[in-house]
């Protein structure tokens, strides 16, 4: 369509190239392309000097709808031939006022108009992006706090287990140790938290959005949804839980001074003392997804001046420190090197320690491997760009037959409707899946102002937007199509999500 002015009316004139075109790998699930979609030849009323679409039979009838979560290719729509027998309600822009749209935009002849269901749907999400889990604890400062459902069978076990060792130390303490035990779970994971919490005010002080914490199993995750600007204040950013680690055990260790070592509360400090010295040592070795591994990120990057080689570095790091995990940690245990006593038989405490030590493996691998694809997901964001995802519209008025619209959208070469008001105001825009659902026959009496979704404030996105900015855009207001608009107001088009998912996918799917 042409780009209209704030009032809707159309602009003439728009010399930029056409020569863009956006990604068109179907997402995953979909189920092929449909046939290309028939359009009307153009009249003499509605000009382009653009290259239009294949103009195909405009007597190809139009297949059944999709879901708004389809992400494969969407349906064709074609203005029936008989709809252009039928005298139109509302005149085309005049001959000097071609409705033209804008440049700069991908042309998906197979799939014409914006795909969707009811007006609301699924934003795209980045693939990191996972929905909230467990218990909602608080938020401070702001942040949730929730405790993921498996950090409870993680209390469990150290409540077994460190209630064990209490009863020997203890002995007259009987059940109730198991009950001291379960209080230095969840003293051990507030002192996790606290550490978490390290991170979350250092991402603020930077303005760095904080998702949320989750506490889980074998520990937490602050989930910051934005990169640091410079490698220093990376370096700051991982340094800062492990330092608060090391205090918290100094502290403890403070307090076990002034107490009986013999006594539940000398235990309770001993325990809570080596357990923050070990999650702060552990933190600090230098591999991804540790926060050591984001300090060898934050060195690598400033040698460098390249953040992806600092990942890349660091997450390969992270997975020989994985198999180091896996082979030495049972090897150490049984040798007796962490203060137990040597075994030479393997029994049960060699089947724990090792199936400990393939978790912790398991959860090192992983979380190097993640942290790639997140590097490579940031690199390849910036080239999610609104202005070339957005397809042509045409404005009509919400009384216009559907035919009619469909015709003067195919004379143009457009691939979306915008419903304006009699002053020329985007009001709404017609939504796919209510155009599928309208057999032939019936589109000459169908206004289109009744398969219209009502455009809300989010639901209005600036060409201008790309990159994360644009998906953020997108997530607040969750929906299957979008209008957007020149920073002076004027309609540059509508914006699918489905249209944002292929070219994200295609996108992930290059190499960095």
């Amino acid at each position: 369509m042409d780009v209209s002015g704030g009032r809707g009316q159309p602009r003439p004139g728009n010399d930029e190239s056409a020569e863009h075109t956006g990604p068109e790998a179907p997402a995953p699930g979909g189920t092929g392309d449909a046939p290309t979609a028939p359009s009307a030849p153009t009249p003499a009323d509605a000009k382009d000097a653009r290259p239009q679409g294949p103009p195909p039979a405009a007597d190809a009838p139009a297949p059944g709808s999709g879901t708004p979560q389809d992400t494969g290719a969407a349906p064709d729509h074609a203005a029936p031939a008989h709809g252009r027998d039928r005298a139109p309600e509302h005149p085309e822009p005049p001959a000097d006022r071609p409705a033209r749209a804008p440049a700069g935009r991908p042309e998906h002849p197979d799939h014409p108009f914006a795909h969707s269901g009811s007006g609301k749907g699924q934003a795209p999400q980045r693939p990191e992006e996972r929905r909230r889990g467990g218990l909602l604890m608080g938020r401070p400062f702001g942040v949730p706090v929730y405790v993921a459902p498996s950090w409870f069978l993680v209390a469990i076990l150290i409540t077994w287990v460190f209630g064990g060792q209490i009863d020997r130390v203890l002995p007259e303490l009987g059940a109730a140790s198991y009950l001291v035990s379960l209080f230095f779970a969840v003293a051990f994971y507030a002192s996790v938290l606290v550490h978490e919490l390290a991170h979350t005010l250092a991402a603020l002080r930077f303005k760095l959005p904080v998702r949320r914490i989750q506490l889980q199993f074998f520990g937490g995750v602050s989930e910051i949804e934005k990169e640091a600007e410079t490698p220093g204040r990376e370096f700051v950013l991982a340094f800062v839980g492990p330092l608060l680690s090391a205090v918290l055990a100094g502290l403890f260790y403070l307090g076990l001074l002034a107490v009986d070592p013999g006594s539940v509360p000398g235990v309770l400090l001993a325990g809570l003392m080596v357990s923050n010295l070990i999650v702060a040592a552990f933190n600090l070795l230098p591999g991804l997804p540790l926060d050591g591994g984001r300090m060898l990120r934050a060195v690598v990057w400033a040698i460098t001046g390249k953040p992806m080689t600092g990942t890349v570095a660091a997450a390969w790091v992270g997975r020989a420190l994985a198999v180091c995990v896996l082979i030495g940690l049972p090897l150490l245990t049984q040798s007796g090197a962490l203060g137990s006593d040597a075994v030479d038989n393997v029994g049960m405490d060699t089947v724990l320690d090792a199936l400990l030590a393939a978790i912790l493996a398991a959860i090192i691998w992983t979380g190097a491997g993640n942290s790639l694809r997140m590097a490579r997901l940031r690199e390849h964001l910036p080239e999610l760009r609104a202005r070339t995802l957005t397809r042509r519209a045409v404005p009509v008025e919400s009384d216009t037959p559907l035919s009619e619209a469909l015709r003067r959208a195919n004379a143009a070469g457009a691939r979306a409707l915008v419903v304006v008001d009699a002053d020329g105001v985007p009001v709404s825009l017609v939504r796919e899946a209510a155009i599928v659902g309208v057999p032939e026959h019936r589109r000459p009496w169908v206004p289109v102002g009744t398969l219209a979704q009502d455009i809300t404030d989010g639901m209005r996105v600036s060409a201008e937007l790309a990159g994360e900015e644009l998906l953020d855009a997108l997530r607040a207001t969750p929906a299957t199509e979008y209008l957007v608009v020149e920073a002076t107001g004027e309609i540059y088009g509508v914006l699918s999500a489905a249209d944002v998912e292929r070219a994200f996918v295609k996108a992930m799917a290059r190499p960095s």
